[in-house]
């Protein structure tokens, strides 16, 4: 890879870190056989600027695959074995006492320990003391080293692989949290298959030796840290790495249930931060532009898995962090598109706003505070409701029709059927009250239709009687006389007809 690759167009620049890989990948699988998901993991740990801690039994190519990398990536490598008796100033360097033979002057002078590399290999590192521990903590996080109050940099760029041994654990230290948060990535390793294992044997009992092949070189990591953090993320995929990292805290409100049943303690904002990080680096490498959803639940599991811890009720129902992983995917969803659009909404997002509100539904408009002239009202044409029916506001009463012949009488507790035609009476009967719409001061009384549906009109010929004549300006039906119908009570039975019919 050339020095002028940052000047690449992102097309190229994204096929030529694919190509790197490839052929670092194959440089790798020359000494290292089978292993793809740790030897990408490291890789993407690489280029997203971060560490790692590699557990697995022994016998695995932990320690090998560290090296090999670091000789394909023409790096400085430096090993160091972690051991009880190990002291921080054997990781970071230390003052020597030194004379000078011209002069005979005396003055410190300070040794660079092996943490002063490009890669570093802890290799069993939860066998040295916490305090041995700490002494990388500073130059994991801030790449500089300070001894005897004297600072120094760190050569970029920097990696720690550590190596963990899960089964033996006596006369071990194990990692404190603050270490463990330090660490990106988490690397399980599991045994080969019987192909591989069969490939290994036939390999490392032979004489042959494979030659490694530098393929990148310090300032091409450099370049591919710096294209790394330009990958661009969506909020739509920022939002879904926090949620999952909210979802381990058992104490906060979003998390689940089997959280606060099995979990002790969540990860910390750092865990969100490398999920991006990593999934940024992972995309670039599987040649993508951006980071998907995919990319976010592959590297859940390598960021998350040191960085949560079990409670006794995980433990004792045999629950272990990588069920708890997998369980979290399942259960927090992925945030959708959809949402309201702030201000400032782009181009696209002013497109998509007309189709979201097409499958919103539309309210009904108000009902209409009196029906228009000849026409029926949508409220008469509908039957009453339970809860209208049950209302303690007294409907208004109407009087009762007299029989007529085209129409059986209808018994005492039945049902009128609302739409039917209206009943010829051979009394007058009052108007049913309907509110008027309010009219301007100068305009002349209109007169008002008679709704069709639940009214009774009088029969051609008969006039209303005085007694139910509406004034001017007033309300109809006020000052008609109205005896009350108990709700679910008889009809009474209807007034006599007048004298001379």
């Amino acid at each position: 890879m050339s020095a002028a690759a940052p000047q690449l167009s992102p097309e190229e620049a994204v096929r030529r870190v694919a190509q790197a890989r490839e052929a670092l990948v194959n440089e790798v699988h020359k000494v290292i056989i089978g292993q793809d998901e740790m030897i990408e993991q490291m890789m993407i740990c690489i280029f997203a600027r971060g560490h790692c801690l590699t557990i697995g039994v022994p016998g695995l190519a932990k320690t090998l695959t560290v090296s090999t990398l670091s000789q394909a990536l023409h790096l400085k490598f430096s090993r160091i074995q972690f051991t009880p008796d190990l002291m921080p100033s054997d990781i970071t360097g230390t003052e020597i006492i030194d004379q000078d033979q011209a002069t005979g002057k005396r003055s410190f002078r300070f040794v660079r320990g092996p943490v002063f590399a490009n890669i570093v290999l802890a290799d069993e590192i939860n066998r040295t003391p916490p305090k041995t521990q700490a002494a990388l903590l500073q130059a994991m996080q801030e790449h500089e080293v300070t001894v005897a109050g004297q600072t120094y940099k760190l050569e970029q760029p920097f990696f720690v692989m550590a190596t963990q041994n899960p089964i033996e654990q006596e006369g071990t230290y194990p990692l404190p949290e603050a270490q463990l948060d330090r660490f990106m990535l988490s690397i399980n390793i599991g045994y080969p298959t019987r192909q591989e294992e069969r490939d290994i044997v036939m390999a490392t009992t032979q004489s042959s030796k494979q030659e490694i092949r530098p393929v990148l070189q310090g300032s091409d990591i450099i370049w591919i840290q710096q294209l790394v953090r330009s990958v661009p993320t969506s909020q739509h995929m920022v939002d879904y790495a926090v949620d999952l990292v909210r979802a381990t805290r058992p104490k906060e409100p979003p998390s689940p249930d089997f959280v606060k049943n099995w979990l002790a303690w969540g990860a910390g904002p750092r865990a969100a931060q490398n999920i991006i990080l990593s999934a940024k680096a992972r995309a670039i490498l599987h040649g993508k532009f951006a980071v998907s959803a995919d990319d976010i639940r592959a590297m859940a599991f390598p960021v998350l898995r040191h960085r949560i811890f079990t409670n006794f009720n995980a433990d004792a129902e045999g629950v272990d962090v990588e069920q708890v992983i997998e369980k979290l995917l399942h259960t927090v969803p992925e945030p959708t598109y959809g949402e309201t659009v702030p201000a400032g909404k782009t181009r696209t997002e002013r497109a998509k706003a007309p189709a979201a509100a097409a499958h919103t539904a539309t309210p009904a408009p108000a009902p209409s505070s009196a029906p228009a002239a000849g026409k029926p009202s949508a409220a008469a044409a509908q039957p009453p409701s339970p809860a209208a029916a049950a209302s303690p506001t007294p409907a208004p009463a109407m009087p009762p029709a007299p029989p007529s012949p085209s129409m059986p009488p209808v018994s005492a507790g039945a049902a009128i059927p609302v739409g039917s035609a209206p009943v010829n009476p051979a009394t007058p009967a009052a108007v049913q009250p309907v509110a008027q719409p309010p009219r301007p001061a100068s305009a002349p009384p209109q007169p008002v239709a008679a709704p069709a549906m639940g009214v009774v009109s009088p029969p051609p010929g008969v006039a209303v009687p005085p007694s139910v004549a509406v004034p001017p300006g007033q309300p109809i039906g006020l000052a008609a006389p109205a005896r009350a119908v108990p709700p679910g009570g008889p009809i009474p039975p209807p007034p006599p007809p007048p004298p001379g019919r």
